[in-house]
């Protein structure tokens, strides 16, 4: 069985609602397939941009007993959802939040923001969902969105991060749930 990215991005609109990134919301509602293969149209970051932005999606979807964002090509993920989804006012939120959190990253840490320590990367991060510098709860919020939906709409994130079921058993309603109990995908 393939998997459908077109149907896994569905099921991630529907999670976010009317909060969605614009973005993801015509790529999801979008009748061509496939949505994210290949390279994008045009590069959307400078290689310093695309660097940290590689780095900060691995610190929202870190590696743990799963492969993280960078093994799910999430960085790749989002640079097609900007360059061939995204209109160029959506485009600089995402953009001036990079550039926010490597101007915070030199006035605090004195070093680039790719340069610094997964616990300050965390940190930068924080201050950005904190909107603690300029027009980071923006940026916060919709760079999550792409890194959440890039990872869940992965084969990686669809078959190892959650329990693949091409053909899902029976409902049981009374299924024991436990800490750490993965979320079934079909």
């Amino acid at each position: 069985m393939r998997l459908d990215r077109r149907d896994a991005l569905a099921g991630m609109a529907a999670m976010f609602g009317t909060a969605l990134f614009a973005p993801i919301a015509r790529a999801a509602a979008a009748q061509v397939t496939p949505i994210s293969d290949g390279p994008p149209s045009a590069p959307v970051f400078t290689a310093e941009q695309r660097a940290l932005m590689t780095a900060l999606s691995e610190r929202i979807m870190p590696t743990t007993d799963t492969p993280g964002a960078i093994a799910a090509g999430v960085p790749e993920f989002i640079e097609k959802m900007l360059a061939d989804w995204a209109m160029p006012e959506e485009r600089k939120p995402i953009l001036a939040g990079l550039d926010a959190i490597e101007t915070r990253s030199q006035a605090d840490f004195q070093l680039p923001a790719t340069k610094a320590s997964p616990e300050q990367q965390d940190a930068l991060l924080t201050l950005a969902m904190e909107d603690k510098i300029p027009d980071g709860l923006s940026f916060f919020d919709k760079f999550r969105q792409l890194v959440i939906t890039g990872y869940f709409t992965s084969e990686i994130g669809i078959t190892q991060e959650r329990d693949y079921l091409p053909v899902p058993g029976r409902y049981d309603g009374a299924h024991r749930y436990s800490p750490g109990t993965k979320v079934f995908s079909s």
